[in-house]
């Protein structure tokens, strides 16, 4: 099932960024993107999961045109679809670790995976104050928040970036594994080209195109 479908997307901020953009994603898929910082890849990520609407073009998930739903309609498919994993990792502050998950398996009506948070490594800060933990631990309770909701496509923008190398294989592997067993699909922006080519396909934007590389 076609999970994405992005097309002819152009955007500019002060200066155009990238210009007539396509790409699509099929479910039990991932995909990669890489480049170098400040070509665009978090604003086309930001396009692409229905948080900044383009200049020109399209993008369809879940073969809804997601910038002709009303308010209401994106809401929905952003609660009950999507996964977004960001460099800011938008925990509830005032929350424990536990308390984080708690939401996102009250919000979906799915239960905490206990097993997916012992291979993050949280068992031990499971219970303290988000305040308390590390860059990242926090970016670990991210991720397992975002996959307690069981979302059809995860958006995760270098969702790594504050582990270690044996932390992030781990974290790479939960990610395919997620997406085999539930048929998801998976877009990553990432410096780490290792992990990128661990995906099915990889693109590259750079010179405001955006060129699959595998």
């Amino acid at each position: 099932m076609k999970i994405l479908e992005a097309t002819s997307l152009s955007h500019t901020f002060e200066y155009p960024l990238f210009s007539d953009i396509s790409l699509s994603m099929n479910s039990g898929e991932t995909v990669a993107i890489i480049g170098e910082s400040g070509i665009g890849k978090s604003t086309l990520l930001h396009i692409l999961s229905s948080l900044l609407q383009p200049n020109e073009g399209a993008v369809e998930l879940l073969e809804k045109d997601i910038y002709a739903l009303n308010s209401r309609e994106l809401v929905k498919l952003r609660r009950d679809e999507l996964g977004l994993i960001f460099q800011s990792h938008y925990l509830f502050k005032g929350f424990s670790a536990h308390e984080n998950l708690e939401v996102a398996s009250i919000l979906a009506s799915e239960p905490i995976d206990e097993t997916l948070v012992s291979r993050l490594g949280l068992d031990d800060v499971i219970k303290m104050k988000v305040t308390q933990l590390s860059g990242g631990q926090q970016q670990r309770i991210s991720i397992a928040r975002v996959l307690t909701k069981k979302p059809r496509i995860i958006f995760a923008d270098e969702p790594t970036g504050n582990l270690d190398n044996k932390t992030s294989l781990e974290v790479m592997k939960i990610f395919e594994e997620y997406v085999q067993d539930e048929e998801a699909a998976l877009l990553l922006v990432t410096h780490n080209e290792e992990f990128a080519h661990r995906c099915h396909k990889v693109y590259k934007l750079e010179n405001r195109v955006l060129t699959q590389v595998k």
